[in-house]
């Protein structure tokens, strides 16, 4: 299977923090409104049948449910789903969380969903290329997918990796690998190679300070990727 044991480990820790909006996953609560307009600008998600690869605790899975989309969220991390149910009960959100990697889930529900979205996913497998060629087969036949990860630069390692992490304590320490992080012609490659057209990559910026995130044009660290199956 596509999974790390000890990158699973490191989300059932921190499992109850996962609500917390001044807790270990601020920054995800802080950058989720600009994940959420950027899928939703692309692919309208009212009435829209969504899948979100390794949707955690289901920050962004219950943000979509409640725009309106009928969301699958899918996770191999036991306690941040179990988490993510309890939230949606108290909340009132109505959509599926299954155990399961997007390859389980491509096997059982090939091209179910007209939009896909894996967000701060693909640097914790051990193959993401993997991971995309499944995001693929999920997708129907001009599906929208959404990929969101960081690059593996110096720049990035300063801020993402020093600095978020160790520095300014934004990130549990340990969170990122800098080894596994992928750069954007190498997100666009295994992409394309899955039988998809990359249709924009746009860099995130995240202000630790203002808690705010804005698209830029510069890709050395945040940044997203939107595809379609044609």
């Amino acid at each position: 299977m596509n999974i790390d044991d000890a990158e699973i480990g490191k989300f059932e820790a921190l499992a109850h923090r996962w609500w917390d909006p001044n807790g270990d996953f601020r920054a995800l609560h802080d950058i989720n409104p600009l994940r959420l307009g950027y899928v939703d600008d692309r692919a309208p998600l009212k009435g829209a049948r969504v899948v979100d690869v390794g949707c955690g605790g289901g920050i962004l899975a219950e943000a979509m449910a409640m725009a309106g989309a009928e969301v699958t969220g899918i996770d191999m991390a036991g306690k941040p789903l179990a988490v993510a149910r309890l939230h949606a009960l108290e909340t009132g959100a109505e959509l599926e969380y299954l155990a399961a990697t997007p390859e389980d889930l491509a096997g059982e529900r090939p091209g179910a969903f007209e939009t896909v979205t894996c967000m701060e996913m693909l640097e914790h497998v051990p193959d993401y290329a993997s991971s995309i060629a499944a995001c693929a087969e999920l997708a129907a036949p001009g599906g929208q997918l959404f990929f969101s990860t960081i690059s593996r630069t110096p720049k990035a390692y300063l801020l993402a990796v020093l600095g978020a992490e160790y520095v300014l304590n934004i990130l549990p320490r340990g969170t990122h690998d800098y080894a596994r992080l992928i750069r954007p012609s190498e997100l666009a490659g295994a992409v394309r190679r899955a039988g998809l057209q990359v249709k924009d990559v746009s860099g995130m910026a995240y202000n630790p300070f203002s808690h705010r995130a804005r698209l830029t044009r510069d890709t050395d660290v945040n940044y997203l990727l939107h595809a379609v199956r044609p």
